[in-house]
């Protein structure tokens, strides 16, 4: 079997080098004048306040950098699109990331695909998985994720962006509570029975603990592309410190193609792997217990209890948990929480000796609203939660938080917070997220 050819190259200039991450794996090569093409960024949210992009969001950069390439080979159907809640959602991110200068300059089509059509697929999942219409029917996709590391996944590279094609139902189908067919089984199966999908990953900013703004940016100016999605990630892994032996995902999608998860078949040309690799840390760290993460468990938070997250938890409630969690951090006075525990996911159960219990979204509701060793039972449910339901909570429970906290659904405030740890650092440049 001839060897998957993956190009590994530094970013220096705009064009120049994702030109040359382009023409080292010969990714564009075979692509007619007449092709559809479909590309997916990685947009994980989008809030209408300040927030960090860095290592969350597909650069801009890259995308220009991109469709400038493909308009060179005379490519003139071009669509741009990723699954947003709200098509305000998608406008807002589409004109604050500069696509709507694509639109204009180019002609490229910009579409949400969370308010377009979907179609039953079989993907080689336990349930037939509803994916976007307009992604089939594109001669190819081009996977453009941002080189990160994932909470629950390990890593989010070409296989995991493509998860923003399937509709809300899928998304959640994906999270299963079957101890065989996880989370990883699935996305493992993402890019079974679609277009082909070159795959470039955009790794200028690389985020630990991903995939959303809680996590650590940092600048690393890598930009890995091949043909092969698998083999993609695999370097993408081994370029965030990561064995992909110990990538779930991975390990499965290697399986189903009778592959290796080594870099046995792989080629990699440009930048030794070995020389530009740095390691990222992909979890939150909890105490032995499993019952409260570290730093709380450090600064001696008393009375509460909030379990690690695991695989069945969506991405919907994944968003909400890390804003319950900041809420905490800063509802947290140095006294006892008076006996509190938080559950997620679909799989969870209460811990007896507690005083108030809450069941966050409606997976955990349904679950264990009757569980004998709830004392005081405080529901937070709705798929997704709402903000006035995790505030009445609160309320309930006695934690008091600053209203500007629940402002923007969470997000604008939580954007603040974290934006604070690049203050000051050139290296993180909003320049990458812009066109003009």
């Amino acid at each position: 079997m001839s060897k998957s050819i993956v190009s590994v190259v530094k970013y220096e200039k705009p064009l120049e080098s994702v030109r040359k991450v382009v023409e080292l794996t010969k990714l564009f090569d075979d692509l007619p004048k007449e092709v559809k093409i479909f590309i997916k960024p990685n947009i994980v949210y989008w809030s209408s306040g300040p927030h960090p992009k860095w290592g969350v969001i597909t650069t801009s950069r890259v995308m220009e950098d991109v469709v400038t390439l493909l308009k060179e080979k005379g490519i003139d159907d071009i669509t741009i699109g990723e699954g947003f809640g709200s098509n305000e959602a998608a406008q807002d991110a589409f004109k604050k990331l500069g696509y709507n200068d694509l639109k204009e300059r180019f002609g490229v089509k910009l579409i949400n695909t969370g308010d377009r059509p979907h179609e039953k697929i079989d993907m080689g999942c336990e349930f037939l998985v509803n994916f976007a219409s307009d992604a089939l029917k594109a001669d190819y996709i081009i996977s453009l994720p941002v080189l990160k590391t994932h909470s629950q996944a390990v890593v989010s590279l070409g296989m995991k962006n493509l998860k923003g094609f399937i509709n809300i139902a899928s998304r959640k189908k994906f999270h299963s509570a079957d101890p065989i067919k996880t989370l990883h089984f699935n996305v493992a199966k993402l890019p079974n029975n679609i277009p082909p999908v070159l795959t470039l990953i955009d790794g200028i900013y690389t985020l630990e603990r991903g995939p959303s703004m809680d996590g650590k940016a940092h600048r690393t100016n890598l930009l890995i592309a091949s043909k092969d999605i698998l083999s993609a990630d695999i370097v993408g892994a081994k370029a965030l410190g990561i064995e992909p032996s110990d990538v779930p995902h991975l390990v499965q999608a290697a399986k189903d193609r009778d592959r290796s998860t080594s870099l046995s078949d792989i080629e990699i040309v440009g930048e030794k792997i070995e020389a530009v690799a740095s390691h990222h840390d992909w979890e939150f760290i909890y105490n032995e217990a499993g019952d409260l993460p570290l730093p709380f468990y450090r600064r001696q938070f008393k009375g509460l209890k909030y379990k690690r997250y695991d695989t069945t938890m969506c991405t919907y409630c994944s968003a909400i948990n890390g804003l319950l969690l900041v809420l905490l951090k800063n509802a947290w006075n140095g006294e006892t929480f008076g006996g509190i525990e938080f559950l997620t996911g679909k799989i969870m159960e209460p811990s007896s000796g507690m005083n108030k219990t809450i069941l966050v979204g409606q997976c955990q509701y349904n679950k264990n609203k009757d569980h004998p060793n709830i004392k005081e039972l405080v529901p937070i449910r709705g798929c997704p939660p709402s903000m006035e339901d995790i505030k009445d909570a609160f309320e309930i429970c006695g934690i008091k938080v600053n209203p500007l906290m629940f402002q923007g659904g969470g997000t604008d405030m939580g954007g603040v917070i974290f934006l604070q740890k690049y203050k000051g650092k050139s290296e993180f440049e909003e320049s990458f997220y812009k066109l003009k």
